[in-house]
């Protein structure tokens, strides 16, 4: 993932981390986790190479994994560096959150040390934040506390150089490394525990003599484990009514084991969500759904499904893994509405304004005839459905389905209002805002975007959509609208625009130019927005100069 400035962080390259970061948590072992979080660094944050080194018992940090260079692969995967020499590095640089920065003025006291370490070839760096061959990254990973915090012990160190772009990463790069290393910590602990349960299991299946010492392994693994767990009847008339939760799942739902025996999980999911819990399979199922506290509120977890037995041949009972999300969820939700919001204004960005506008209109094609012969058809009582190999169409043509249950959205005939309600397309530029920034300056020209962003939100309806297009450009999507309707909102969010505006402590005042656009189906979201652009400007140029502000 390339380091991008704030808010055009293309929605591709979040999905590509989020599949990533699911990928993490779905591997099938350890080793395999290892790697993943290594290539993810490299595939996703956009680092030209990563490692994962890994705290062991003893305490010094082996190179667990590597990605980005097969050839630095071979010399240091395996290769130990003292806890010492790793504690040293944690402490000095700059400290970026949680990650630490060691600049190349400062990293060269650590070239000698016995830290398995790379070089990578480059030019001296001809930018301030431009990234130094020789500057270091690393990402601690702590094992993961109650609730998600990251107050544990050190669990290992993601260490990464060069980002693809040359830049040290900015704010937004630095946060999704961050939560990225802060993820790979609870997948490496989950997937320890996994793998202690599965030698658990082995163990229930193929030692009948140690059964006891399995039992107590079991539960201490149940008992204690950081997130929750809980086991459930499978079959019969109680299936899925929980029998015991361990202290984990306790406290993130606020509720005590006593009383959590009284539910199953259908009764504790957020009512959105109880389809997904009964798609989720018994066998290795999984799903990311909301759990109800005690105190009413929800909390985004991940379920995790196992099925294991009482005894050889005894009942069958269902091991829930429940892993606290909601941060993680947060982040995403965040990084999503930076993506898709203007920074300055918080309105929808030109990107959201387009996906929004596209949502409404299909793309009918130009064999359009065929299609209303089959709409015709639909309504004759002589139609029995389409042939068993399903309907012929013409190239371009949308699936069927689609086409079929699309309501089309449709524009108010021209030059009269004939009661027909469409999809209304204002697009708005302010008159004398250049003056403003020239006389002013930028800041009293942000607080006028601001304020008029907000007296746009303030003049429309509940549902419909005030964007920002760029510069001084703004764009309503109003529905519902016949043509007098919308003429009518121009004239009420003109007038609230011209009123005085409070600017760097004095008043100033814009104009507005509205030009009045109709979406329907056969468009494309590009020619609605310039038909719109080019009847604001009909309208600017319609009226005397001296008319086009406000003063």
């Amino acid at each position: 993932m390339e380091t991008e400035s704030e808010p055009y962080v293309r929605l591709a390259s979040l999905r590509q981390l989020h599949q990533v970061m699911a990928d993490m948590n779905t591997a099938r072992s350890l080793a395999d986790t290892l790697q993943t979080v290594a290539d993810g660094a490299v595939g996703a944050l956009g680092y030209e190479l990563a490692a994962v080194n890994l705290v062991r018992p003893d305490g010094d940090l082996v190179v667990a994994a590597f990605s980005g260079n097969s050839a630095a692969e071979a010399l240091i995967t395996g290769r130990v560096g003292s806890r010492e020499s790793w504690e040293r590095r944690l402490n000095m640089g700059e400290r970026w959150g949680d990650l630490v920065f060691i600049p190349h003025t400062e990293g060269w006291v650590l070239d000698d040390d016995d830290v398995p370490q790379w070089y990578t070839d480059g030019p001296a760096p001809r930018f301030e934040d431009e990234w130094h061959p020789s500057d270091r990254l690393f990402a601690p990973m702590y094992t993961p506390g109650i609730s998600g915090s990251s107050c544990g012990e050190l669990l290992g160190v993601i260490s990464v150089d060069r980002p693809r772009n040359g830049r040290r990463p900015g704010a937004w790069g630095r946060e999704a490394l961050q939560m990225y290393a802060f993820q790979a910590a609870i997948a490496i602990s989950n997937a320890r525990l996994r793998a202690n349960m599965q030698r658990a299991l082995v163990r229930l299946e193929r030692e009948q003599q140690a059964l006891r010492a399995s039992e107590e392994s079991f539960r201490q693994a149940f008992e204690y484990a950081p997130s929750g767990m809980a086991i459930a009847e499978m079959g019969g008339d109680q299936h899925g009514r929980i029998l015991r939760t361990n202290d984990a799942l306790c406290r993130l739902l606020g509720r005590p084991a006593s009383a959590m025996r009284r539910y199953s999980f259908s009764d504790l999911v957020h009512p959105e969500d109880i389809g997904t819990l009964l798609r989720t399979s018994a066998e290795g199922g999984r799903a990311e759904l909301r759990l109800g506290r005690r105190d009413g509120s929800y909390v985004w977890v991940s379920l995790r499904n196992s099925v294991v037995a009482d005894a050889a041949d005894g009942p069958r009972f269902l091991l829930t893994h429940v892993e606290d999300i909601e941060e993680r969820k947060r982040r995403e939700l965040q990084l999503a509405h930076r993506a898709s919001h203007d920074s300055l204004t918080g309105l929808p960005n030109s990107a959201e304004l387009r996906s929004r506008l596209s949502a409404r209109l299909c793309q009918r094609p130009a064999h359009s005839g065929a299609l209303e012969s089959l709409d015709a058809a639909y309504g004759h009582p002589a139609f029995d459905g389409p042939p068993a190999g399903g309907f012929d169409f013409v190239p371009g043509a949308e699936a069927f389905d689609g086409y079929d249950h699309h309501v089309h959205t449709v524009a108010p005939a021209d030059g009269r209002d004939d009661g027909t309600k469409g999809l209304a397309v204002l697009f708005c530029d302010l008159d004398g805002f250049k003056s403003i920034n020239d006389r002013f300056g930028h800041n009293a020209g942000d607080a006028v975007l601001i304020e008029v962003a907000r007296r746009l939100s303030q003049g429309v309806r509940d549902g419909d959509t005030v964007a920002r297009l760029g510069g001084d450009e703004f764009v309503i999507l109003a529905d519902g609208l016949g043509r007098a309707d919308a003429q009518d909102l121009a004239v009420r969010l003109r007038n609230e625009i011209i009123q005085p505006i409070r600017a760097e402590g004095r008043a100033v005042r814009v104009g507005a130019s509205f030009g009045i656009g109709w979406a329907h189906c056969g468009m494309t979201a590009d020619e609605v927005l310039k038909s719109a652009d080019e009847r604001m400007y009909v309208e600017k140029r319609s009226r005397p100069k001296q008319h086009r502000r406000a003063g």
